[in-house]
């Protein structure tokens, strides 16, 4: 069996410098056991910092970092129990996949019997059979990073550690690895940390997102409660596409704020002529929202789905989702004149939520 034990990992008040530049500063979370939890964040957000110090390869200037409530803050890497996929597979050229898959376990000497059964019970379940015998640049990119995978499970770690595992595949290979990944930790239950900055793998893998932006957390939540629910304008912009909408402050001084919709959340509704004068342009009504009025500038059709590009009467451009059918049973044309339903957004004032 491949006896795997569920543990936590808590990183509490992690901070990183580089020089007097704080790449991670104050971050706390713990990974959720026996589940896959995500860093997720722009280039330049500490996410990767932050998994190199789990991983024992950087040393943090203050924090800790827990496995199984064992403080492993300063321990050698080696001694951390610790299985790492990296983007680049990092595989050994001149070994077979069964030579790589078992060199973690020939390094602790492991009996050849062992190894041996070890490595058949690994290629067994990441679909590698076939391929024990070839060398890395025999496979595809997605084969070298189920053997990249397959290496890194095999000496049993505690904890399994992917950095951008996927962003070195097209685009296909890399939703295919990425069902692949989610059947195989369903099976094994290993407590896992994933660094990515793609959303949609995130959404799709994770128990848990740590949002991260310029090396602080900006949310921790389920993959649910951090698109439908942003704490902050970044995550509202950073996690799934969303609209800005700017608003003036009511009254004299008033603060002006931003509203965040998501491009499925807005509706769209043909004017009727008598919105519009004998030209085609909207009647001028002091009382009416900015916002209401829109013309049609770029329809994009992308199979059963729709992309339209419109420009609001006070010239604010967004972008909103619609299904072909909705498309057709509206019958809209680039240069169209619509109006305009928010629906679900996520208002933000300064510095404050509501």
């Amino acid at each position: 069996m491949l006896g795997f034990a569920v543990l936590s990992v808590v990183v509490d008040s992690l901070v990183k410098r580089y020089g007097k530049t704080p790449a991670v500063h104050g971050v706390s979370f713990e990974a959720v056991p026996g589940k896959l939890t995500t860093l997720l964040g722009p280039s330049g957000s500490g996410k990767t910092t932050v998994l190199r110090c789990i991983a024992g390869l950087e040393s943090p200037d203050a924090g800790a970092v827990r496995i199984d409530d064992t403080e492993v803050t300063y321990t050698a890497p080696q001694q951390r129990g610790i299985g790492m996929v990296f983007q680049s597979y990092a595989l050994f050229r001149h070994m077979t996949v069964r030579e790589n898959i078992a060199f973690g376990l020939a390094v602790r000497k492991v009996s050849p019997a062992d190894q041996t059964a070890r490595v058949d019970e690994l290629l067994t379940l990441l679909g590698l059979g076939e391929l024990a015998h070839r060398l890395p640049p025999q496979l595809s990119g997605g084969q070298r990073q189920r053997v990249a995978f397959a290496r890194a499970l095999a000496p049993r770690p505690r904890v399994l550690l992917l950095d951008e595992p996927f962003s070195a595949l097209d685009a296909r290979v890399r939703q295919e690895l990425r069902d692949w990944t989610r059947r195989m930790h369903d099976e094994l239950h290993v407590t896992s940390i994933l660094v990515t900055h793609d959303q949609e793998e995130a959404m799709e893998l994770s128990a848990r997102v740590v949002v991260m932006n310029q090396g602080k957390i900006e949310q921790i939540g389920s993959p649910t409660e951090v698109y439908d629910h942003p704490a902050t304008p970044f995550v509202a912009s950073f996690v799934g596409a969303a609209n800005v909408v700017e608003r003036a402050g009511a009254g004299p001084g008033g603060a002006s704020q931003k509203e965040y919709v998501r491009p499925h959340e807005v509706r769209l509704s043909r004017q009727t002529p008598t919105q519009q004068d004998a030209d085609g342009n909207d009647l001028a009504d002091p009382g009416a929202d900015p916002l209401s009025s829109a013309r049609v500038e770029r329809i994009v059709r992308l199979g059963g789905s729709a992309k339209l590009t419109v420009r609001t009467a006070d010239g604010q451009s967004m972008v909103v989702s619609l299904t072909s059918r909705e498309l057709e049973e509206l019958a809209l044309a680039e240069g169209d004149r619509v109006t305009i339903d928010l629906r679900s957004t996520k208002i933000f004032v300064e510095d404050y939520s509501i």
